[in-house]
């Protein structure tokens, strides 16, 4: 069941990464349209918090555990991560595709989910570096790399491939730190809250500096559609605090690897981007990344 959540996280990070993506060329700043998609998301938080007991009694916690200095800051940074998630997905996504932008983010997930379970920053505490796991990420850096083969390279300039990959190293860090917080408030929800709140911070200081340099952004579209983005992150970041624990951070990437790239396929075939991957391409980036799930699965013997 919490693989099966991780891939729902994946189709909705997808689909995510489409709406802000076209947002970000409707307003023409990805930074100001990932503002607007974590001010939704927060706006949400708002309401549905003070409705939830559970919630409202880990928002105390929270409170108590910040001004008593006894929660680390570490464990406050997830929103700084989707920040930077949403963002690259407003500069880039519109452009590269769903399919190219996901296998730049699965490259970041691996390697990151493979530090951060050794380490033991997530909620699962340390989780061995086992050889299916260690070949599940070798799987999914061959999708990265059947990515970037043919024309890609040629069409896309190399920043923006490289952005997709920081941002799967925050995705990584951010189910790390909002699993940890969750446990410690006993709330996901309120560590959601927590994380989309740092989110908006960070995201209208980068929104400020932007605007200064390159001017007002476009005017917000009329299309109520684009507005989801918000939504969607309210949900798959909530779902990712409740099973990351059960998971790991690496084999939770790992899963909603397989819904992004399964969702983009969809997405791409669709609506094709500016610039992308051919089909080919596609069919095997999405045979490789099921693979490397299939190989990290933890496998239970019988007594």
């Amino acid at each position: 069941m919490a693989l099966g959540g991780a891939v729902a996280i994946g189709v909705m990070t997808a689909i995510q990464a489409r709406v802000n993506g076209v947002l970000g060329v409707k307003v023409d700043n990805g930074i100001v349209a990932g503002l607007i998609s974590f001010s939704v998301g927060l706006l949400v938080l708002v309401v549905v918090i003070p409705c939830i007991p559970s919630a409202r009694r880990g928002a105390s916690r929270l409170w108590r555990g910040i001004r008593s200095r006894t929660i680390p800051f570490w464990m406050l940074l997830g929103g700084v991560c989707g920040a930077l998630t949403v963002s690259t997905q407003g500069i880039t996504a519109g452009f590269l595709g769903v399919s190219l932008f996901t296998v730049g983010v699965v490259a970041g997930q691996t390697l990151q989910g493979l530090v951060l379970d050794r380490i033991g920053i997530g909620p699962a505490g340390v989780v061995a570096v086992t050889g299916g796991r260690v070949l599940g990420g070798v799987f999914a850096l061959a999708a990265v790399a059947v990515s970037l083969s043919g024309e890609v390279l040629a069409t896309a300039p190399l920043w923006m491939l490289l952005l997709p990959f920081a941002t799967g190293v925050g995705i990584a860090w951010q189910a790390a730190a909002n699993g940890r917080l969750a446990q410690r408030v006993q709330s996901p929800i309120t560590a959601t809250f927590m994380s989309f709140a740092g989110g908006v911070v960070m995201l209208s200081l980068a929104a400020g500096v932007s605007i200064l340099f390159r001017g007002l952004p476009q005017a917000p579209p009329a299309e109520p559609w684009l507005y989801l983005g918000g939504l969607l992150g309210f949900a798959y970041i909530l779902l990712g605090a409740f099973i990351v624990a059960h998971t790991g951070v690496l084999l939770m990437g790992l899963g909603s690897v397989l819904g992004q790239l399964t969702a983009s396929v969809v997405i791409d075939l669709i609506w094709p981007a500016a610039s992308g991957p051919a089909l080919w391409q596609i069919i095997a980036m999405v045979i490789i990344a099921v693979a490397s799930v299939v190989v990290a699965v933890p496998r239970r013997r019988r007594r």
